[in-house]
């Protein structure tokens, strides 16, 4: 099959299975060339081969673990140097469903690494290019966690709430240079992302666990529609659009050079 057509280059983390697989699917279809990144070469090849016989584009594996920091400079560079890429798709991650304290911490720092560090430097290794043709999109997979870390492991959400908060950061920055900013916050997905993490997804109530495929469709339509902050799982989306107001609302009212008064009430008293 052959498509001459092209929306430029696609590079895509965590793409050999699940949530990433099925990006790489879309994206193929919509018109993308695409550069596939992940540790498992051949699960990479496999899936390459099958969306280029589908769809006749140009597809590129590049291997790397991201958590290993040569391997994280190889992909960084292909991002600075390959003028083809027009979007970048930060979907590379780890979770954990340990009580806080419970969990190794050597795990929570490597997920910190790869949800945080490696996330950022992809982003800035890419963002001058884009800046620089006036065009391009970020997609940055996040979670519901980010914004109610009560419900798993503290770190895991803690490294999704600074996706979110890059990714609005970004937008603010970005957005007046030409390049899109969507912030992906999935609910519980049904990928190996929770055997990894401690916990097969089966063991979760069936009706809060949604197929990767609706899940990478809805944040398509999202990103469609111009949203800076996509939630699949969220049924009334006003219900977001109040919280963000409400949140830049509070965000002016944090510029006062002296203490609230009940504060001060009290440090009066201990004076």
């Amino acid at each position: 099959m052959s498509n001459s057509t092209s929306n430029g280059t696609a590079l895509v983390t965590g793409a050999s299975t699940g949530i990433g697989a099925i990006y790489a699917d879309r994206l193929a279809k919509r018109g993308f060339n695409l550069i596939l990144v992940a540790r498992d070469a051949g699960r990479l090849q496999a899936l390459a081969d099958r969306l280029t016989f589908e769809t006749g584009r140009a597809i590129k594996v590049l291997p790397a673990d991201l958590g290993n920091g040569g391997d994280l400079a190889k992909v960084e560079a292909v991002l600075r140097e390959d003028p083809s890429i027009t979007m970048l798709v930060n979907n590379a991650g780890v979770a954990s469903v340990a009580p806080l304290l419970n969990a190794n911490i050597d795990r929570m720092q490597d997920m910190i690494a790869l949800n945080i560090t490696a996330l950022t430097r992809l982003t800035y290794a890419v963002a001058p290019a884009l800046v620089a043709r006036g065009a391009g999109t970020i997609i940055n997979i996040a979670s519901v966690v980010g914004l109610a870390p009560e419900l798993l492991n503290g770190v895991y959400g803690a490294t999704k709430a600074y996706v979110i908060a890059f990714s609005q950061s970004l937008q603010h920055e970005l957005a007046d240079k030409g390049v899109r900013i969507q912030a992906v916050l999935p609910g519980a997905t049904a990928t190996d992302l929770w055997e990894r993490a401690g916990m097969h997804h089966r063991n979760l109530p069936e009706g809060i666990v949604m197929a990767p495929a609706a899940m990478v469709d809805a944040a398509l339509t999202g990103l469609d529609h111009g949203e800076i902050v996509t939630i699949p799982p969220l049924q009334d989306g006003d219900d977001w659009t109040h919280y963000e107001a409400a949140r830049r609302v509070l965000s002016q009212r944090f510029g006062h050079s002296e203490p609230a008064p009940r504060y001060l009430a009290e440090f009066t008293a201990a004076a």
